[in-house]
């Protein structure tokens, strides 16, 4: 089970004159689904964005720790997996090859096998040599699943987990966030009460707007 933890340390975010979330203070620790809910525009994708290091806060912080050591902003990347609908591929490469690539940036040995189980949980495996720019946004959408899955994280980042995709590709979802939950932290953000009962605790960004 993972020993890793991550803490929001009275957070605000501000673009210009315009407050996003105030306030914010939370702890995260060894496994669990926590959600992150508001309407749009609330600010969901600015959090999951700063939880992740690609964005700075205005005030307060992030800690990331695994196993009490404090992990270095640039070697965050190795310990996150994050999907979100904004996210690009390598469209012009098949799935298979974009999967070598992500693993040779990481500088990570390509797991095949792990590849393949992916592939097939996610009904893409007979697609997995075909250029991702012929795959429904569905397809795509499954695809950074499979990216996010790959390195074995200690922490799942899902902005948005369920767009694009049927009942079937959502149960698929919720499958994965349940199993990774029992062993990770897993944080989705959404305004979907689908997504957000899947959630122990829920942060609502409409309680933090305030200075």
């Amino acid at each position: 089970m993972s020993s890793y933890s991550v803490e929001a340390i009275d957070l605000n975010k501000t673009f210009g004159r315009r407050l996003i979330f105030n306030n914010i203070n939370f702890r995260m620790e060894n496994h669990g689904i926590y959600g992150i809910a508001g309407p749009n525009g609330s600010g969901k994708s600015t959090l999951v964005k700063i939880i992740a290091g690609l964005i700075a806060p205005s005030k307060g912080k992030i800690v990331h720790k695994n196993s009490e050591e404090e992990i270095i902003p640039e070697k965050l990347h190795n310990h996150i997996g994050f999907v979100s609908p904004y996210l690009v591929l390598y469209e012009e490469f098949s799935a298979w090859e974009n999967l070598e690539i992500f693993s040779n940036i990481r500088a990570i040995n390509f797991d095949k096998e792990k590849a393949k189980s992916l592939l097939d949980k996610f009904l893409l495996y007979k697609r997995r040599n075909d250029l991702v720019k012929t795959y429904s946004s569905g397809m795509k959408q499954r695809m950074k699943f499979i990216f996010a899955l790959i390195h074995n994280p200690d922490i799942l980042i899902f902005d948005e987990p369920t767009s694009n995709l049927d009942d079937e590709g959502k149960n698929s979802v919720y499958d994965i966030i349940r199993e990774q939950g029992k062993e990770n932290i897993v944080i989705v953000a959404s305004n979907e009460k689908s997504d957000l009962a899947l959630c122990e605790n829920v942060i609502n960004l409409s309680e933090f707007k305030v200075i």
